[in-house]
């Protein structure tokens, strides 16, 4: 399933946009679940949890697609 996510200002961190998007129900799980490797931008596994995401990415995770705008 993909998703449009408008972000406000330059960027949102990785984790804050799983958690602000449903796909983590809390920062806490955000956090478990970016270390583990579970989550994609635009196609690679990203670990770092503070990653920037930017106008023009897409993050995968659990079958989800969130493309930012």
């Amino acid at each position: 399933m993909v998703n449009k996510f408008k972000i406000e200002g330059e960027y949102i961190e990785l984790i804050k946009l799983l958690k602000v998007t449903g796909l983590c129900g809390s920062g806490g799980m955000a956090k478990i679940v970016s270390s583990e490797g579970s989550v994609k931008v635009d196609g690679v596994v990203e670990l770092r949890k503070r990653c920037k995401i930017r106008r023009g990415q897409r993050v995968a995770f659990a079958g989800n697609i969130i493309e930012v705008e």
